[in-house]
């Protein structure tokens, strides 16, 4: 599976913004985060943009305008914030983006692999509506052993089922 560039950049975005604000409580503007991320600073105000259509972040006018959080980190939750950059990885269209050559898919009645993407995302979206941007703020070491001790109560409840 793999993150789509709008995910993976939007995230780090938004991130950038929560560190700033938590360290400052000031904005930061687009030519900020695109600095900071290496990005142009169109593609980091698509990005940006993404995020505030989806209600994460406001923006600010003015000689010390930019960007910051539309609320606490801690109610901002990471697979909400995923969803808004780039959707699911399977949603209800997944298996007529993959019919193939036929206009519907083949195994419609049964399939053995619909199952497991369900179960798959059925996973993840567990994992990511546990996570908010609070858990991402810190420093990598900080941020694993949180979202690892977050999966691994995640599992062993679900080894418990």
């Amino acid at each position: 599976m793999k993150l789509s560039t709008q995910e993976e950049y939007g995230l780090r975005c938004l991130i950038q913004i929560g560190r700033h604000q938590q360290v400052s409580g000031g904005s930061l503007s687009i030519s900020e985060i695109s600095q900071l991320e290496g990005l142009s600073i169109a593609n980091a105000g698509k990005f940006v943009r993404t995020l505030r259509l989806g209600g994460f972040v406001d923006s600010e006018r003015g000689h010390s305008g930019g960007y910051r959080l539309s609320r606490p980190a801690e109610e901002i939750v990471i697979g909400d914030v995923l969803e808004a950059l780039g959707g699911r990885l399977f949603d209800d269209e997944f298996c007529g983006e993959h019919a193939g050559q036929a206009g519907s898919c083949t195994h419609t009645v049964d399939c053995s692999i619909r199952s497991l993407w369900f179960n798959v995302q059925k996973t993840v979206d567990h994992l990511l509506n546990r996570i908010t941007l609070t858990d991402m703020l810190g420093e990598e070491p900080e941020v694993s052993a949180g979202i690892a001790e977050k999966s691994d109560k995640l599992l062993q409840v679900g080894s418990a089922l």
